[in-house]
């Protein structure tokens, strides 16, 4: 199990756009910030957490994650998501 890839697409002041590559088995550890995140599946399949909420997506899902909600994924079958934040998370540049 190792960390998603991360890839910076775009991004401004206001928005910024981020591809995860996944392997089978990797994850994105449960964590929170105060950006808004939509995620998009490009591929693959991923079991979610969102709070105390599990659930499973594939390609063509997508969803909201409010600010401050405690989230994190495990990848089922490698691929890879898209996702916005807003504002932009300084923290990735």
């Amino acid at each position: 199990m190792t960390d998603p890839v991360r890839t910076v697409l775009a991004h401004a002041p206001e928005l910024m756009v981020v591809r995860f590559a996944f392997g089978q088995g990797d994850s994105g550890a449960l964590h929170s910030h105060p950006h808004v995140q939509s995620t998009y599946v490009h591929s693959g399949r991923y079991r979610f957490t969102i709070d105390d909420r599990a659930f499973e997506v594939g390609p063509g899902d997508a969803f909201v994650i409010p600010s401050g909600a405690t989230h994190g994924c495990l990848c089922l079958e490698e691929g890879e998501l898209i996702d916005s934040f807003t504002p932009r998370r300084d923290d990735f540049l």
